[in-house]
C-alpha cells in the first residue's frame, strides 16, 4: 500500500509524522511524506524516506493556499497513493481537498487540535467549523489525537465514526537518568540540588510565555530552562519583549537553550515540567515529561486536561492567569518529595497510555483495516450503468 503523509512544515513531519512512518514501512508500505521545505526535511531523508516538498503555508492567505492546493493536486496525481493521510487544520483541509479532486481511494485525517476551538473571533471560527464539516463528508478514516477531540466530531456532526487514537513517545528513550542529569547540569552550571524548572515547546504566545516568566519572579530559588525556538511560519506577536525583561529580572536563573535535539536528557535533568498553554491538541511535550519522571504544570485545557491527572502526576492551573501558576511552580519547586512521587505516578500513566509503539500499531491498523474495508466495499457494490 503506497501512503502519503502530508503536513505544514518540516518540524511537524520530523516530530509527529516521522515515528509513524517508519511503523508504516516496517509494515510493508511504502510511504512518501509531504511538507514544507526546511532543513529537518534532511533527516528524514536520511532515514530512508523520499519527501516531497511544497510551498505550504501556515495561512490563511487566499494566494498562498491556492499554490499549496495546486502542489498538492500536482503531487498527489504524480504519486498516485492508495492513502493520503493529511494532518494539521489548514494543511489538513487542503490535502484532503486536493485528494478527493484526485480520486485517492482512501482519505484520512488526524486532527491535532481544532481552530475553531482556538481564542479567536466569531467569524473566523465559524468559518473553521464549517470548514471541518465540509471536510469531515470527505474523510474516509477520521483520528484524533484527544478524547475531548473526538466527542467534539461526533457531537458537531464533522464525522460520523472518529476515533481517539492518542500521541505516544519510547519510554526507552525518555526515562529517567541519572547520568543526563550529571552531565546536563555541570555543562550549564547548575547545581544539583537546585530545582530546575523546564519548558520545552515553540516560542509563541499562546504557549503562555509571558506567564510563565512572570510567575518565575514568585519561585526565587529554582531556575528555568526554556528548550526551544520561533518557526518562522509562526504566527501573533514577537516574545522578544518579555525575554528581555525577564533576562534582566531573572538573571542567571533563566538559561535559553535554543532548539535542542537531546530532549529526553534535558528533561531528566529537570525537577518539573511545565507547559501553561492557552490550547492544545495533545502535547507530545507533557508525554515526554511524564515518562521522564517530571511531574506537569500545566494548564486547565484540552489535552493536558486528559493527560495530567491534577494532584496526582501533576497541578493544573487556570490558563493565562499568573498567580496560580506561581503557587503551582513553588509548591513544587519547595517539595522534592512530592516532585518525586509525582514523577513515578506520571510515568506509570504515560507508560500504560501513551507507548509509542502501542499508540503508532493502532493508527497503523486502522489505516489498513479502514483501506481494507474500502476495497471490499468498492468489490461488492454492483456495477453502475454507463
Amino acid at each position: 500500500m503506497k501512503i502519503l503523509e502530508i503536513t505544514n512544515v518540516d518540524f511537524s513531519l520530523h516530530h509527529f509524522l516521522l515515528p509513524l512512518m517508519e511503523t508504516l514501512r516496517e509494515r510493508g508500505d511504502e510511504v512518501v511524506g509531504v511538507c514544507a521545505p526546511g532543513p529537518l526535511v534532511q533527516e528524514a531523508r536520511e532515514k530512508g524516506f523520499r519527501i516531497v516538498t511544497i510551498p505550504m503555508a501556515r495561512s490563511l492567505s487566499p494566494f498562498a493556499q491556492i499554490r499549496a492546493i495546486i502542489a498538492l493536486i500536482r503531487t498527489i496525481r504524480r504519486e498516485r497513493p492508495d492513502v493520503v493521510h493529511a494532518h494539521m487544520p489548514i494543511s489538513g483541509l487542503l490535502a484532503r481537498l486536493a485528494a478527493k479532486l484526485c480520486n485517492v481511494p482512501i482519505i484520512a485525517y488526524t486532527c491535532h487540535g481544532y481552530l475553531f476551538n482556538q481564542p479567536g473571533s466569531w467569524l473566523r471560527r465559524g468559518s473553521a467549523l464549517v470548514l471541518e464539516y465540509l471536510a469531515g463528508r470527505i474523510t474516509d478514516i477520521y483520528l484524533t489525537v484527544s478524547e475531548e477531540e473526538a466527542t467534539d466530531a461526533k457531537r458537531l456532526r464533522i464525522h460520523s465514526n472518529p476515533v481517539a487514537v492518542g500521541n505516544g513517545r519510547d519510554p526507552k528513550i525518555f526515562r529517567p537518568d541519572s547520568e543526563a542529569r550529571l552531565t546536563i547540569r555541570t555543562e550549564l552550571g547548575t547545581p544539583d540540588d537546585r530545582p530546575v524548572i523546564i519548558a520545552v515547546s515553540r516560542l509563541v504566545r499562546h504557549k503562555g510565555y509571558p506567564e510563565l516568566l512572570a510567575a518565575m519572579e514568585q519561585v526565587p530559588d529554582a531556575e528555568l530552562w526554556i528548550v526551544g525556538e520561533r518557526l518562522p511560519s509562526d504566527h501573533g506577536e514577537s516574545l522578544d519583549e518579555a525575554f528581555i525583561k525577564a533576562e534582566t529580572t531573572l538573571g542567571s536563573r533563566l538559561k535559553r537553550l535554543g532548539y535542542r535535539k537531546d530532549i529526553a536528557r534535558l528533561l531528566a535533568a529537570s525537577d518539573i515540567f511545565v507547559l501553561p498553554s492557552h490550547f492544545e491538541g495533545l502535547p507530545m511535550s507533557i508525554i515526554e515529561a511524564m515518562m521522564c519522571g517530571l511531574p506537569v504544570v500545566s494548564t486547565l485545557i484540552r489535552g493536558p486536561r486528559e493527560q495530567v491527572l491534577n494532584g496526582e502526576t501533576g497541578l493544573l492551573v487556570p490558563p493565562a492567569k499568573v498567580a496560580p501558576l506561581a503557587a503551582a511552580l513553588r509548591r513544587l519547586a519547595t517539595s522534592p518529595d512530592l516532585c518525586r512521587k509525582m514523577g513515578l505516578a506520571g510515568r506509570r500513566r504515560a507508560i500504560s497510555l501513551f507507548d509509542q509503539k502501542i499508540v503508532l500499531g493502532r493508527i497503523a491498523g486502522l489505516l489498513h483495516t479502514g483501506t481494507e474495508r474500502s476495497v471490499f466495499q468498492a468489490q461488492s457494490s454492483p456495477s453502475r450503468p454507463m
